[in-house]
């Protein structure tokens, strides 16, 4: 019998690195693909022969015909937000027979998204940056035991008290700790009644699934959602996500058991950004950040929010690789950088007058960023298709990334498209 291959895409840095190009171009040799955490907060762009998408819960495996896609148990999921989705993927001719859901997975209700808009605004100026899509709540109210699981909303029997439960805590919330009236048992199991049976049909066991598709010796991707330095423990907490973006909670979160990633492909990209709140040490100035903003059209992909931009931070990425523990690289967004005449990459930091080349648990946000500086390149390199052609100011700044590091960049991206990826 033939050993199932298990691969994990997942974020080196901040997220927004690119990892649903990357899922979409390695399911062309997979059989299932998973999102293992996470909600409808990701945006995971894909641009393919069926145009450009912005996938928020459907794996980035969906556009394969014949590969099965999964919603794990790890996932916090917006019954309605994934009918919504569905429905457009098939009115772009993408066909989502192939998509299972965990019974497993918890529910991210309405009342949710409240509590996280509530709490933002209680925050204020210490906001964490938040999408407001019922995220953290959702994942809350699962380690609260509070939370609501899909394969509850099937029982007869466990639905009504399972729901009751969800809204009488956060009804507690609503009017002890925000000052607005509580929330209705009634509108939950009504809004569950509206948009569960679009997903009720898919909704299984997806740990005999996943099993069984191991037994066979099947190559199963797993998908991350956000990046190392989102994690919720190992991140830049708390301007984190609320649950675990790394490798090795992979299998745990899709629900594959006895079986360790034999890959790990970290994505980051040829520059810094990011969406939200908290530190980012290699800031560019505005100018430089506005105008490489638009030429790059980084704005959030779940959100519209544009994105922070900053210089390649070597010190964070190295971080990000090791917590990941990647086996290979992806440096996305290399086309991006033509037509500069200098690019800069962070070294070290430079904390309280103490230089250091460790990304630091505190204090990040009185770090300032140690630079060297390289020459950039004006030609444009959309058309590359093998290290060798690139510019040599650009072989240069690639193998520098690398060294700094310490991973090997198997893949180049130089364009959005399937097709406009080197591999080494």
């Amino acid at each position: 019998m033939a050993r199932s291959r298990v691969t994990v895409v997942c974020g080196v840095n901040w997220g927004d690195e690119g990892k649903g190009r990357m899922v979409d171009y390695l399911a062309q040799d997979a059989q299932v693909v998973v999102r293992f955490q996470g909600g409808n907060n990701a945006g995971h762009t894909v641009v393919n022969q069926f145009g450009q998408f912005a996938l928020h819960l459907v794996p980035s495996g969906i556009f394969h015909a014949g590969v099965l896609n999964v919603l794990g148990p790890g996932m916090v999921i917006d019954l309605e937000g994934l009918e919504d989705e569905l429905r457009k993927l098939a009115a772009r001719g993408v066909n989502t027979d192939k998509l299972v859901v965990s019974d497993r997975a918890t529910v991210c209700f309405p009342f949710h998204k409240k509590l996280d808009e509530w709490e933002e605004r209680r925050l204020a100026g210490r906001a964490y940056g938040s999408t407001k899509n019922g995220i953290a709540p959702a994942y809350g109210d699962r380690h609260l035991k509070k939370g609501v699981r899909i394969g509850d909303l099937l029982d007869p029997i466990a639905r009504k008290d399972a729901v009751e439960r969800a809204v009488e805590w956060a009804s507690l919330l609503a009017q002890n700790v925000y000052g607005e009236v509580p929330f209705s048992v009634e509108g939950a199991l009504a809004w569950c009644d509206q948009h569960l049976p679009a997903i009720a049909p898919r909704v299984c066991d997806t740990i005999a699934v996943l099993g069984a598709a191991a037994a066979d010796g099947q190559h199963i991707l797993l998908e991350a959602q956000l990046g190392a330095l989102r994690d919720v423990y190992f991140g830049i907490y708390p301007y984190t996500t609320s649950s675990c973006a790394l490798s090795a909670f992979a299998p745990v979160g899709a629900g594959l058991f006895g079986y360790r990633p034999d890959r790990v492909v970290g994505v980051m990209k040829a520059f810094a950004t990011c969406v939200g709140e908290g530190p980012f040490v290699t800031r560019m100035a505005d100018e430089e950040a506005n105008a490489l903003r638009e030429s790059a059209q980084e704005y959030g992909a779940r959100t519209g929010r544009p994105r922070t931009i900053g210089h390649f931070d070597a010190v964070a990425s190295r971080y990000g690789a090791r917590v990941q523990e990647a086996t290979e690289l992806t440096l996305t967004k290399l086309d991006s950088l033509s037509g500069r005449s200098e690019l800069k990459i962070c070294t070290h930091y430079s904390v309280d007058g103490r230089r250091t080349d460790v990304f630091p648990t505190t204090g990040l946000d009185r770090a300032e960023p140690v630079y060297e500086t390289m020459p950039g390149w004006s030609e444009d390199v959309s058309e590359c298709r093998s290290f060798a052609r690139l510019p040599r100011a650009a072989q240069d700044y690639v193998n520098r990334i690398e060294e700094l590091v310490g991973v090997r960049i198997r893949f180049i991206s130089v364009g959005p498209e399937r097709s406009q990826l080197i591999e080494r």
